[in-house]
C-alpha cells in the first residue's frame, strides 16, 4: 500500500512548512487527487489518520478534492474526459491522447494556527 508512504510525505511537508511558515497545528489539509494519478482516496485518508497520530496534524480534517481526468486528442483536436490512461477518445476512437489533466497529487490549501 503505498499510500501509506504518501501520507508520511505529506507529514514530512506539514512539518518543514511549520517551522518555514512558522505554524503549530495543521487543522485542514485540501489535497488534489486526480484519478490517474494511482492513488486510492479512502485507504490516503486511513493512512493519514494513522500517520497524523501524536503530530501537529493529530486532529487534523484531510479533505480530497477529485479532479477528473482529462486528455488532449491528437486525431480530432478535441479536451477530453478519461478515467484511466489508455482509455480511446470518446468522440473519434483515437488512442492516440496526451494527459492534461488527472494526474495530480498536490496539496491546494491548509488551515493551519
Amino acid at each position: 500500500m503505498h499510500e501509506m508512504s504518501i501520507a508520511e510525505g505529506l507529514m514530512q511537508i506539514l512539518e518543514d512548512q511549520a517551522k518555514t511558515q512558522c505554524y503549530s497545528q495543521v487543522k485542514t489539509i485540501w489535497l488534489e487527487v486526480g484519478p490517474l494519478s494511482a492513488v486510492e482516496p479512502e485507504a490516503l485518508l486511513f493512512c493519514f489518520d494513522a500517520v497524523a497520530r501524536g503530530t501537529l496534524a493529530e486532529n487534523a480534517q484531510l479533505k480530497i478534492i477529485e479532479l477528473p481526468g482529462m486528455a488532449w486528442c491528437m486525431q480530432c483536436n478535441q479536451s477530453v474526459a478519461i478515467t484511466q490512461r489508455y482509455d480511446a477518445c470518446h468522440q473519434c476512437g483515437s488512442y492516440q491522447l496526451t494527459v492534461t489533466q488527472g494526474d495530480e497529487l498536490r496539496i491546494k490549501e491548509l488551515e493551519v494556527e
